[in-house]
């Protein structure tokens, strides 16, 4: 008996197209809370630099998961969340 798996290609993501839903949730989550870039670059104990150009669309394309770890507890946000497709401009 052979298995026979249909796969969309629309659910998954280049590495590009994850990286900008990341960090577009990122930058929102961190507005809805509220805080500037410095205040969260503080509490994450990361350099302003470095949330600033994961916030652009033109910067810092690489993040480890342990980053995304510490802002998801500094923000109070499921690490699942940024992963959310809703509201993404494509």
């Amino acid at each position: 008996m052979f298995l026979v798996m249909i796969v969309d290609k629309n659910l998954y993501l280049s590495k590009d197209e994850l990286y900008r839903i990341v960090c577009e949730n990122i930058k929102k989550y961190r507005i809805q809370r509220g805080l500037t870039q410095q205040v969260l670059s503080e509490k994450i104990e990361m350099s302003h630099e470095y949330l600033r150009q994961l916030e652009s669309q033109k910067g810092q394309k690489d993040f480890t998961f342990y980053s995304l770890y510490k802002i998801s507890l500094a923000l109070d946000i499921p690490v699942d969340d940024f992963l959310s497709r809703d509201g993404y401009k494509e």
